[in-house]
């Protein structure tokens, strides 16, 4: 959590987004998700542009979609209101 929501460095929150979202898993995306509900309009800001340059990077797009629904049901309201950022980002990233 602490890589990202790095408050001095928005390299690492960006890389750390991309490389967590490029893994895709469910664990991984909770972690975004917990980053998003916690962080501020300039981290979101990072946050957004590590998911999107997962996506669009080269070789095959995570499905973190897929890994969002699966949070939609976490206990966690945060997790679940970070999840709903993330999935909205996805739709974004598609046009």
């Amino acid at each position: 959590m602490r890589l990202l929501l790095d408050g001095e460095d928005t390299a690492v929150t960006r890389h750390t987004a991309e490389a967590l979202a490029r893994v895709g898993t469910v664990a991984a995306l909770r972690l975004i998700a917990l980053a998003v509900a916690a962080a501020d309009d300039n981290q979101t800001d990072w946050l957004l542009t590590g998911v999107q340059d997962a996506l669009m990077g080269p070789g095959d797009a995570p499905d973190v979609a897929a890994a969002c629904g699966k949070l939609a049901g976490d206990p966690d309201e945060a997790v679940r209101r970070g999840a709903a950022d993330i999935a909205a980002w996805t739709d974004d990233a598609r046009y």
